[in-house]
């Protein structure tokens, strides 16, 4: 009789033991996103619940998604963002420079000279003059 009920104990502890192993399992990857101070951690939190009424499908891809990023490089792109933080730049430099040409324009049309485009001359016509 004894036996009967330690069996039944031991089946209870397992399954309590499994349930919960199944729920810490499935947090694994918020944990990762958690320490790693991912900037999606509360979708990760709540993929992995939903990887549990999916029988854990999705999970490989929760761990994959929550190790890709790092704090100290981000997602890996720096190469990417060096480059838009170049072309930043050069947008800043290139609006400077029409402001600096407005101010130019107005600060002319204001004297009240003409301002007549000089007229350009091509190569070709230039080669042309020489002959002559």
């Amino acid at each position: 009789m004894f036996l009967d009920y330690f069996a039944l104990g031991v089946i209870f502890f397992v399954a309590i033991f499994l349930f919960y192993g199944v729920i810490v399992i499935h947090d694994i990857p918020y944990e990762i996103a958690k320490k790693r101070n991912h900037p999606q951690q509360d979708a990760l939190h709540v993929a992995g619940w939903v990887s549990l009424f999916t029988l854990h499908a999705i999970w490989p891809f929760l761990w994959i998604w929550a190790t890709l990023y790092r704090e100290d490089r981000g997602w890996g792109f720096n190469a990417v963002v060096e480059r838009e933080l170049a072309l930043e730049d050069e947008v800043k430099q290139l609006n400077e420079t029409v402001a600096k040409l407005e101010l130019r324009l107005q600060s002319v049309e204001l004297s009240g000279q003409p301002t007549q485009p000089e007229p350009v001359i091509s190569d070709v016509q230039n080669s042309n003059k020489e002959e002559v």
